[in-house]
């Protein structure tokens, strides 16, 4: 009874619902809509039932000039919907380096304390060099590690996006440290090169070794990344001259 009297006072305030018409504006873009919805009083932080938000709408669609309206009027930066994403991993998803910047600029969290894909994850899986760049610069962990993906290489390496790999392994340089993302992290005992392997990629097979990737490390099956090639393949032909 007490939790049913609760949602409903949630509701008649507007902070529990299905689905808002500000969510809705957020979510196709419609500035001039959403700016009428905020000077008549509609809340900005409503939450659906999988607590997702109006900002989460908009970043995970790129609609730049919403999100500053929404964070203009309160918007929270970093709400959490169901599955501990914020509004920053949404924009990353989505590759807006716009919506990433301005989130940053109001200050976004670039490590918020996930058990899921953390932003630079999500930039990761989406290709976007650009968005894992800027994540690099403002001090994103390299490390990071979802129970799903690893490590944010895991995930570029998984995808095959080769430019993102490569920023990750250079990150440490432009900071004047020993390395970048550490080539043989390891998710049950599977690494990057082994990934890398799997998806037949001699570029990235190539960079990761050159990196210091181990050709003999063992996944959690006891193979190595070149049990995973063809014979004769160029992937296999690469271990091979490596080994």
């Amino acid at each position: 009874f007490y939790l049913f009297t609760y949602l409903f006072i949630l509701s008649s305030l507007g902070f529990w619902a299905d689905r808002t018409p500000v969510h809705e504006a957020a979510r196709r873009g419609e500035i001039l809509q959403l700016q009428q919805l905020i000077e008549s009083g509609a809340c900005v932080n409503a939450v659906t039932y999988d607590s997702i938000t109006p900002l989460h709408e908009a970043s995970l669609r790129g609609q730049t000039q919403c999100v500053k309206l929404l964070l203009a009027a309160g918007a929270q930066v970093d709400a959490r919907n169901i599955d501990g994403s914020t509004p920053l991993c949404d924009a990353c998803a989505s590759g807006s380096i716009e919506c990433v910047k301005v989130l940053l600029s109001h200050g976004a969290k670039v490590n918020p304390p996930l058990y899921t894909a953390s932003p630079l994850h999500e930039a990761c899986m989406n290709g976007s060099s650009e968005c894992v760049q800027l994540l690099i610069d403002v001090g994103a962990n390299l490390e990071a590690h979802d129970c799903h993906f690893g490590t944010p290489l895991h995930v570029a390496c998984a995808r095959e996006h080769l430019d993102c790999a490569k920023l990750l392994l250079k990150a440490g340089l432009f900071f004047f440290l020993a390395s970048g993302a550490n080539v043989n992290a390891a998710k049950l005992h599977e690494t990057a090169l082994h990934h890398a392997a799997k998806v037949k990629n001699v570029d990235l097979v190539e960079m990761l070794i050159e990196f210091g990737g181990n050709i003999y490390a063992r996944d959690n099956r006891g193979k190595k990344p070149s049990d995973y090639t063809w014979s004769s393949s160029p992937t296999a032909k690469c271990f091979e001259y490596y080994e």
